[in-house]
């Protein structure tokens, strides 16, 4: 290109191809302009858009980490607390063990055996209390006994006659030691044991003692308690003989009274003895026990027993021959 070219400006053209063609170029490069802005704003909105969603799926994503973490927290702190307090509860129960030799019982359980064992105590001790206060109501002030005169006001309280055997069977019921005489351990003893607190319990509780002591395993007991309760004197080994034909009548005429009244027919008259000892007393009712009567077939004197039996045995064959 020459220098003249250069520093000359552009060719005009009048030409209305050209001028439109310019025109048309020049809108066409303005169209593609804008569209092409229109593409980068519709480019950038979307990436706004997609930048926002993933902002939102990040932040979701996070709250969603943050809540099972949370719930795994929890779960791990209940176990914890769990796993202690079955710890806890077996070391109790071991303790429990070593101090009572037993596994511990349930609370609950517990409560209900002390609250009854509670309730039973007080009821057993307002109960010991009016035995105690009856007791006194017939003992003798200065002595602190119940002698002859209150053992007379308990049979009339009663309504028992001071011969009758179950006076006797009761002093047996107290364990009593000395004949006539009824102390406070004594009295507890028995009346404790017949659940009898005031009077009328204990005339209530009468018949009962006597089908008691009616019992073949008791009445051995009884009928040997019956000599002992007699010997009045110290180291006394034996009674005399009037006293024991009462006693045989008060303790066994009503079993036996036909051997009662004979053997009783038969101390009376007879000169060799004066007293009667406790193996005498004791074969009499092993007498009435196994010997036929009165036939006395399987009687025989060979066997052990007491001589005054023998004697006594020779007397009735006589009566009967």
């Amino acid at each position: 290109m020459t220098r003249e070219s250069q520093t000359k400006g552009p060719k005009i053209c009048n030409s209305p191809i050209c001028c439109d063609k310019i025109q048309s170029s020049s809108s066409s490069s303005s169209s593609s302009s804008s569209s092409s802005s229109s593409s980068s704003s519709s480019s950038s909105s979307s990436s706004s858009s997609s930048s926002s969603s993933s902002s939102s799926s990040s932040s979701s994503s996070s709250s969603s980490s943050s809540s099972s973490s949370s719930s795994l927290l929890s779960l791990l702190i209940s176990f914890i607390a769990i796993q202690f307090f079955k710890n806890k509860n077996k070391k109790m129960r071991r303790s429990a063990t070593r101090k009572t030799g037993q596994p511990n019982s349930t609370s609950v359980n517990s409560s209900a055996v002390d609250l009854f064992r509670s309730a039973s105590s007080r009821a057993s001790s307002k109960e010991l209390e009016r035995i105690d206060s009856l007791f006194y109501s017939y003992a003798n002030p200065s002595s602190g006994l119940i002698d002859p005169e209150g053992i007379e006001n308990l049979c009339s309280d009663i309504e028992v006659d001071h011969t009758d055997v179950r006076i006797l069977m009761l002093a047996w019921k107290m364990k009593s030691e000395k004949q006539g005489y009824f102390n406070l351990d004594e009295w507890r003893t028995g009346l404790k044991s017949l659940r009898a607190d005031t009077v009328s319990k204990l005339k209530k509780a009468l018949p009962d003692l006597e089908k008691e002591v009616r019992r073949p395993s008791n009445f051995v007991d009884f009928y040997s308690y019956a000599f002992r309760y007699c010997l009045t004197e110290e180291k006394q080994k034996s009674i005399d003989i009037e006293s024991i034909c009462e006693l045989l009548d008060l303790v066994l005429g009503s079993q036996f009274h036909s051997q009662v009244n004979a053997f009783v027919d038969y101390l009376k008259i007879q000169t060799d003895y004066k007293v009667i000892n406790m193996d005498q007393w004791m074969g009499f009712f092993r007498f009435c026990n196994e010997i036929s009567y009165p036939d006395l077939i399987n009687y025989d004197s060979e066997l052990a027993w007491p001589l005054i039996l023998d004697n006594f045995v020779e007397w009735l064959q006589a009566k009967q021959n």
